[in-house]
């Protein structure tokens, strides 16, 4: 990468993807093979050996094209503090991975002095890099816009709730379940936060939405989402927060979207949790 006190986006954005495709290789190999799977927070929570190791590779590559840069990744946390740092998880529907389910994706974000520049979502098994820099958003190097059907003909992509939901929100969860059964055409839950949102960002679902999450869940897509003509709503404790990575929950959707009223549930129960200490 050129050194310039301040990298040009579009460079951090083929620094990412480089990063992606490199270890891509590995998880392909990996995909659907025997393999030991650990726990993190309970038995919901997976994780495999190829996360650390993917990760480590991301980090490796990253850090060759910005040196100096910081890394914030969801296996191994925070690695120092530099201008210039990327926020990356390695395999981000790692449950679906572990299964041999398709749905799953790599993520990286750069993010420079506090805002997110640059994102990358790869798709391995299909070979989808949705990805965007400092203009329009691409897949696999031709121009995307996202767009949201009118309501009653929307397809929602979630990975709620999962059980970690159903302990944060208690009833809660369930009632906006049924309430988001009974509003869309279609809702999916899938396992994959960033991969929710580069398909909205791609046009090829309408809305996406979660609770608790982590900057490495929703810091690319969200760029690339915004890129695509989508909006992100992001919330802490009911507060709306501009940046994404600094958000805990979400809604998500294409350019054109009539989503208020899930937008302001979601604030009401980001707001409530947080007033119950959950």
């Amino acid at each position: 990468m050129t050194n310039h006190p301040h990298p040009d986006p579009d460079e951090l954005r083929a620094i990412a993807e480089t990063a992606a495709r490199t270890a891509a290789t590995a998880l392909l190999a990996a995909f659907r093979s025997d393999m030991d799977v650990s726990f993190k927070r309970d038995v919901h929570d997976v994780v495999t050996a190829h996360d650390r190791a993917a990760e480590a590779e991301i980090a490796a590559t990253l850090r060759r094209g910005a040196p100096g840069s910081e890394i914030l990744g969801e296996e191994t946390g925070s690695s120092g503090d530099a201008p210039l740092r990327w926020i990356i998880d390695p395999i981000d529907g790692t449950a679906n991975f572990a299964r041999g389910l398709a749905y799953w994706c790599i993520s990286i974000a750069a993010e420079l002095d506090g805002e997110v520049v640059a994102g990358v979502v790869y798709d391995p098994v299909a070979d989808n890099m949705f990805a965007a820099g400092a203009s329009s958003a691409e897949r696999n190097g031709m121009p995307m816009t996202s767009a949201s059907a009118s309501l009653e003909r929307s397809t929602l992509l979630t990975s709620f709730p999962n059980q970690h939901d159903v302990d944060l929100l208690g009833e809660g969860a369930f009632t906006l379940l049924a309430e988001i059964t009974r509003t869309y055409q279609h809702h999916h839950s899938t396992g994959s936060g960033a991969l929710n949102l580069a398909h909205v960002a791609a046009g090829w679902s309408d809305a996406t939405m979660g609770f608790d999450t982590k900057p490495w869940d929703v810091a690319a897509g969200a760029h690339i989402l915004r890129r695509a003509g989508g909006a992100y709503t992001g919330f802490r404790a009911g507060v709306a927060v501009d940046r994404a990575q600094e958000s805990v929950d979400y809604v998500a959707q294409g350019a054109g979207g009539e989503h208020g009223a899930l937008i302001e549930r979601v604030r009401e129960l980001s707001a409530e949790r947080m007033a119950i200490g959950r």
